[in-house]
């Protein structure tokens, strides 16, 4: 299913699936796949953010307010589905008879014969794992912009202890949803490893694993 992010910057992008979201995304954001959950989410944003986000999107025409949030929201749906149409797989080609079929194939697989022999000759040298792994490192020994509001997080989950859902989002001042998408999209790409677990009797809790 198409899943749509919204960043802190009100950048809306279209992705495939919601695994795909976490995985691009590189700043907090939320998430929603139907104008029900974007008006959700827009009945606890302002007024001046729905403005702001309309007016940021392509070929419409720029407004100073609008008459309720939900109006907003059917109107910001309905101007995002583009998006969401170039994320559709397209449709299956018509079914040929088999003999045209047959004979198609044939000539496909003469044809891709020797590419396939080319791909498998470059896939083979043994330098690729080294490379692999510098670039590994690399990730690992990128730190975080400071003052960020990754480096923000990354000092909340270095404490021994790490730190709860409810601490993350007072620091930030971020919603759980926001914080579970940071922790799975801007943690993982910045090269840190989050360990999420919940201690009897306790609270979601966060801490990198070192």
């Amino acid at each position: 299913m198409t899943t749509f992010t919204i960043d802190t910057d009100n950048n809306i992008t279209a992705h495939g699936t919601s695994e795909e979201a976490a995985a691009t995304a590189a700043t907090p954001f939320d998430t929603f796949v139907s104008q029900k959950g974007l008006a959700e989410l827009a009945a606890a944003w302002p007024a001046e953010r729905l403005v702001a986000i309309w007016n940021s999107l392509p070929g419409v025409t720029p407004v100073k307010k609008f008459k309720d949030r939900t109006t907003a929201a059917t109107r910001i749906w309905k101007s995002i589905q583009d998006l969401g149409e170039a994320m559709k797989p397209k449709a299956a080609q018509p079914q040929q008879p088999k003999a045209a079929r047959k004979a198609e194939g044939g000539a496909q697989a003469a044809k891709g014969a020797p590419t396939k022999a080319k791909a498998t000759k470059k896939a083979t040298p043994a330098k690729n794992a080294p490379k692999g792994k510098r670039a590994a490192n690399t990730q690992e020994a990128t730190a975080p912009r400071e003052g960020s509001k990754t480096a923000q997080v990354v000092t909340l989950l270095q404490r021994k202890n790490g730190a709860t859902l409810a601490e993350i989002m007072e620091k930030m001042g971020w919603q759980k949803h926001t914080v579970r998408g940071f922790m799975a999209g801007a943690m993982k790409k910045a090269g840190y490893t989050v360990e999420s677990f919940k201690p009897e009797g306790g609270e979601r809790t966060y801490r990198i694993n070192k």
